[in-house]
């Protein structure tokens, strides 16, 4: 088995192609999932984003308001960046069991779903591909508008505090062109499937999982832990 980052931007379409991904029977972990799961209350990551960003970002129900939280850090970097920072470590120790647990059940390769890929990197040398779902800008700028009921200028600020697009997609290894109708991206994304399962990559890990079995894996079990460190 060996691990593929999905990416893309806000509204590009990267939810689109998780989705085809999943209908094609493949295994994706979503990290905005994940990341929603471990700053339930009472998780150290809630109790460090209380602590930081303090109670009024809470809602009535104790839980944490994520349009007010999703406010202040797009607006303040520095925000944004702590908030990573407190969160990450949770969200890459829960990815982990999962990758675990479709390891064991046999699949070929597991998709990591990951809004931040390439801005954090904290991933990327775990990765043997990596995907980027891109859209020309001015699409992008009228999704999220249409999506989330935004002004021009509230998009351009979503937008303009990720990193673009077209830096992203010279960063990959296989992009999805998303700027046309959903046919032609369906089509992409098969084509990236058949290309994947296809791939001999899976027998490297294979090998691996055999050498830690023996008791030579001491090095596995290392490069595992610093995916979660």
């Amino acid at each position: 088995m060996f691990l593929v980052g999905l990416t893309g931007g806000i509204a590009s379409g990267k939810s689109t192609v998780s989705a085809a991904l999943r209908e094609l029977g493949c295994a994706v972990i979503d990290a905005d999932v994940v990341a929603r799961q471990v700053v339930q209350p009472d998780s150290p990551a809630y109790r460090l984003i209380v602590q930081h960003f303090g109670p009024e970002i809470l809602l009535e129900s104790g839980e944490i308001d994520r349009e007010k939280l999703g406010s202040i850090i797009f607006s303040i970097p520095e925000k944004r960046r702590l908030l990573n920072s407190l969160t990450h470590p949770e969200i890459h120790k829960a990815m982990l069991k999962q990758i675990l647990t479709f390891f064991l059940r046999g699949y070929r390769y597991v998709i990591l779903d990951v809004p931040l890929l390439f801005e954090t990197r904290r991933l990327t040398r775990f990765l043997k591909h990596t995907v980027v779902v891109y859209c020309d800008p001015a699409t992008q700028l009228s999704r999220l508008m249409q999506r989330d009921g935004l002004t021009q200028e509230q998009a351009e600020m979503r937008v303009g505090a990720q990193m673009p697009l077209n830096e992203k997609r010279g960063l990959a290894s296989h992009v999805i062109e998303n700027s046309g109708g959903r046919e032609d991206t369906h089509r992409q994304v098969l084509r990236l499937h058949t290309q994947l399962e296809d791939s001999l990559d899976f027998l490297l890990v294979r090998a691996l999982a055999v050498t830690l079995a023996t008791g030579l894996g001491g090095l596995v079990l290392f490069t595992l832990k610093q995916l979660v460190s």
